[in-house]
C-alpha cells in the first residue's frame, strides 16, 4: 500500500466538472492499494496516517498530528501510485484489482473515521479532477513495504 499525504489549506475533487467533495485545512490523501496488501497492512497504514506528526506546533516544528490541529481528510483512490516505473512505460500489475481495491480503500477510510477524523472521498473508478493548495508545500509518501 502506498499513501501520498499532502498538507493542504484546501482541496476539492470534481467529477464531470461538479465538486463532489472538498475540505479546508487537512490532508489530501492519494491511496494506492497493491495486490499483496492485507487487512493488517491497511490497518497499519491507517494507524500511521492517523498518528503521523507532520503538522507544525507553536514553535514551527513538525510535532502535531492532524487530530491535534483539527484537520479533515480528503481521500482519493489512485492505483497509479502502485506503478512499476522501471521501464519507459509504467506497468500497473502491482495494483489490486477493482474489487479488492475498493474494499480495502473503503476499509482504510472507515478506520480513519474510527480514529475520529472526518473523511471525505472522491468517486472510486471515475475520472476525477483534484485541486489543492498545498500548505508548505508539504508532501510525504508512505510505503507499507518500508515499515
Amino acid at each position: 500500500m502506498k499513501v501520498l499525504i499532502q498538507i493542504v489549506k484546501e482541496a476539492n475533487v470534481k467529477v464531470d466538472n461538479k465538486i463532489v467533495n472538498q475540505i479546508e485545512n487537512g490532508y489530501l490523501l492519494f491511496v494506492g492499494i497493491e495486490i499483496t496488501d492485507t487487512k493488517e497492512v491497511i490497518e497499519k497504514m491507517a494507524i500511521k496516517v492517523a498518528n503521523i506528526r507532520i503538522n507544525k506546533d507553536d514553535e514551527g516544528k513538525t510535532n502535531l498530528s492532524l487530530k491535534d490541529v483539527g484537520g479533515k481528510i480528503l481521500s482519493i483512490s489512485q492505483f497509479t501510485l502502485c506503478a512499476d516505473s522501471t521501464s519507459r512505460r509504467p506497468s500497473f500489475t502491482k495494483a489490486a484489482n477493482k474489487e479488492m481495491a475498493i474494499n480495502y480503500y473503503e476499509y482504510f477510510n472507515k478506520l480513519l473515521e474510527n480514529e475520529g477524523y472526518e473523511v471525505k472521498t472522491g468517486c472510486f473508478g471515475k475520472h476525477m479532477d483534484v485541486s489543492l493548495i498545498n500548505d508548505g508545500p508539504f508532501t510525504i509518501i508512505l510505503d507499507s513495504d518500508k515499515f
